[in-house]
């Protein structure tokens, strides 16, 4: 992962410039970005299942010839989770209701606690990168780890990370973590990065190792 140094911002500082920098180094679609299709394949174990898919401009996944709708449910779910990463919103429409505190520094980067709005979120950036989220979602808390990005030449992809749900109230964590390993793919030479292929690590009930892979092929924009 190619970042800058970590900002030189004192603990307590405001460091809303730093974050906004980092924020605004994501990559996201172009807003008049139409979608895209292309064949879908999942599989686990000894077990493959292919169909078809289509993102439309609306952003909302198609997913067409999976048998299993439990297969099909999660087809489904990890190209809307991609998609919805994807829609570009302005700083100030996500955090222009929020304030930004510097923390301490690590090896994984600089804290920024937020208050405001967003009150009881963290962050983690490292130059021009986030490298730690902890969100409160619906009821819930979730933190990603990041370790490595794809570079687009307009942002960062998260390529390497890890997530983890947990109980706002205790911190007790809410089933085991995922680890994901994301590549993505250029539509033509110069067109929107979409995935490519998804693999998740997580771990069953019974505490056994279990391997997802989506894959997406024959990718073509609408």
């Amino acid at each position: 992962m190619t970042v800058t140094s970590i900002p030189d911002v004192a603990p307590g500082s405001d460091c809303r410039d730093a974050f906004r920098a980092a924020y605004e180094n994501r990559y996201t679609w172009e807003p008049e970005f139409g979608g895209y299709q292309g064949r879908c394949i999942w599989e686990q174990g000894d077990r493959r299942v292919e169909g078809r898919f289509k993102i439309g401009a609306d952003l909302k996944a198609k997913v067409e010839g999976v048998d299993d709708s439990e297969v099909e449910k999660a087809i489904a779910s990890q190209l809307w989770e991609v998609a919805i990463h994807r829609v570009r919103r302005s700083f100030d429409q996500v955090h222009g209701a929020n304030t930004f505190t510097a923390g301490d520094s690590t090896d994984e980067g600089l804290e920024v606690l937020i208050g405001g709005k967003g009150e009881g979120d963290r962050y983690r950036i490292k130059g021009d990168v986030v490298t730690m989220v902890h969100r409160h979602i619906h009821g819930t808390v979730v933190t990603i780890h990041t370790g490595s990005t794809t570079d687009t030449g307009s942002g960062y992809l998260s390529r390497d990370y890890s997530s983890q749900y947990a109980d706002p109230a205790s911190g007790e964590e809410k089933g085991p973590s995922s680890h994901f390993e994301d590549t993505f793919v250029p539509l033509g030479e110069q067109g929107s990065w979409v995935l490519e292929r998804r693999a998740i690590r997580s771990k069953d009930s019974d505490g056994s190792d279990t391997l997802q892979i989506f894959q997406f092929t024959d990718l073509a924009a609408l």
